[in-house]
């Protein structure tokens, strides 16, 4: 006699983490603590600044989740906690109420400076995007804001006086529309489906890869280019690597494109924190 099989539902904590969209969560928040740690903060100030990006994060990650559910179950997208039901909408926006509440104690604990710059330009940014600016051809400027605001909250939470140099914001700026562009990608015909016509689904999957490809490559050129004096050898190394998968990137066919952006985009991310120091 054979036993039955007994489907396992994820735990609340589990499913709360897939609702977070916890990966590009946790990439976010890596990045931070290296450019804290490339800006000499202390150990305090880099675990609290880094502490308040990532409740940010969670915050706009549940936020997307509870305003796409109804969008997503009606795509079949049973990988989402809130779209299967395995999480009540009310348990999630008391836990994004919390956490938000958090996010802000931490980000002012590292100076007012640090902290209305994380609020306002970063994880309003993100809230925004998911309210009204997901859906318009504006679509890219949330990420062009929280991503080019993420040297000025880590710069300003260890010397308060000091604006992060021009070039960081805007490698990091160009590195989050390119974001923007690759999270898109996978989604492009589910979200069309479900009336979402952001600035990547107007454009569609062939000019999204191609002006994520040109903004990795703006931002390698900005992060070589932009720090005053010649810049080291391995940085003109690097930015001839980049150019070299950048073709792979254009040309490439089946996922090697994407990986090929990716790559890029991890380059960038290393390139950034290591002229930064």
């Amino acid at each position: 006699m054979r036993t039955p099989q007994v489907t396992r539902r994820p735990t609340v904590l589990l499913s709360l983490v897939r609702a977070a969209h916890f990966g590009p969560s946790v990439a976010v928040t890596v990045v931070v603590a290296l450019l804290a740690v490339a800006l000499d903060l202390s150990a305090y100030e880099g675990l609290v600044v880094t502490a308040a990006v990532f409740t940010g994060q969670l915050t706009i990650g549940w936020g997307n989740d509870l305003l796409d559910a109804d969008r997503d179950r009606a795509v079949g997208r049973g990988d989402k906690p809130l779209a299967s039901r395995d999480l009540a909408p009310s348990f999630v926006l008391r836990c994004l109420l919390i956490v938000g509440v958090a996010c802000v104690v931490l980000s002012l604990m590292v100076g007012w400076r640090s902290g209305m710059t994380h609020v306002v330009l970063g994880v309003l940014s993100g809230h925004l995007y998911n309210l009204y600016l997901k859906a318009s051809p504006w679509s890219w400027l949330p990420y062009a804001v929280a991503f080019g605001s993420l040297p000025a909250v880590v710069s300003l939470a260890g010397h308060p006086s000091e604006l992060p140099p021009a070039w960081m914001v805007t490698t990091a700026a160009a590195l989050g529309v390119a974001a923007h562009f690759l999270n898109t990608l996978p989604d492009l015909e589910d979200d069309v489906a479900t009336g979402v016509r952001g600035l990547p689904h107007r454009l569609g999957a062939v000019r999204c890869r191609l002006i994520a490809t040109a903004l990795l490559i703006l931002a390698t050129a900005v992060a070589v280019l932009g720090p005053a004096g010649a810049p080291a050898p391995w940085a003109w190394t690097t930015l001839v690597v980049v150019v070299a998968i950048a073709s792979i990137a254009l040309f490439g066919r089946g996922k090697a494109p994407f990986y090929a952006t990716v790559t890029i985009a991890l380059v960038d991310v290393v390139l950034l924190v290591a002229v930064a120091r």
